[in-house]
């Protein structure tokens, strides 16, 4: 119980972590014209979330993060930039959470579980676009707001009801012991 604690302390603070990264990181990429124009650096925070801290965590961080970076600095837009972002995000660091134990721990096996991860989140954002937010492109803010807060939910839950919502042990990192 206590180990279990320890981990679940653990993971918490790295998401921490991983969720201020993602929002100072913008501003260091922004500076570089080059890079800043090609590359989405919120995604890296995430990825590296869901891969070390686990599926929750990562869905969780991703979620959270382009919303309360829209809300504190005004970028990415709310809508359409930083709601559809949201749910790129979750799906991205929860799929590459939930594939990262069930693929043995070598360095090539974070490329599948990223290939599969970007896939299926393009695929699943394409649908929330479709069924939610395209219907509302000419209604006010609020409505988009309280859909983001929706579909979050109901992605959310959906996951804890396909992947369960018990803790799992993921094998230690070497690296990253305490």
């Amino acid at each position: 119980m206590r180990e279990e604690l320890r981990n679940a302390l653990k993971n918490l603070s790295l998401a921490a972590m991983f969720l201020a990264i993602g929002l100072v990181l913008p501003f260091f990429t922004g500076q570089i014209p080059q890079v800043g124009s090609m590359m989405l650096p919120m995604h890296i925070p995430v990825l590296l979330c869901g891969l070390i801290c686990g599926w929750k965590y990562g869905l969780m961080v991703g979620i959270v993060l382009p919303l309360l970076r829209s809300f504190l600095f005004g970028m990415p837009p709310l809508f359409p930039t930083a709601a559809a972002m949201a749910f790129e995000l979750a799906v991205y660091g929860g799929l590459s959470g939930f594939l990262r134990p069930r693929l043995p721990w070598k360095s090539g096996a974070v490329w599948p579980a990223l290939l599969i991860s970007m896939v299926v989140t393009g695929l699943l954002g394409m649908l929330v676009e479709r069924l939610a937010y395209k219907p509302l492109r000419h209604a006010p803010r609020i409505s988009v707001l309280i859909t983001a807060i929706g579909v979050s939910f109901f992605l959310e839950n959906l996951a804890t009801y396909l992947f369960t919502g018990l803790p799992k042990a993921f094998p230690a990192i070497p690296f990253l012991q305490i």
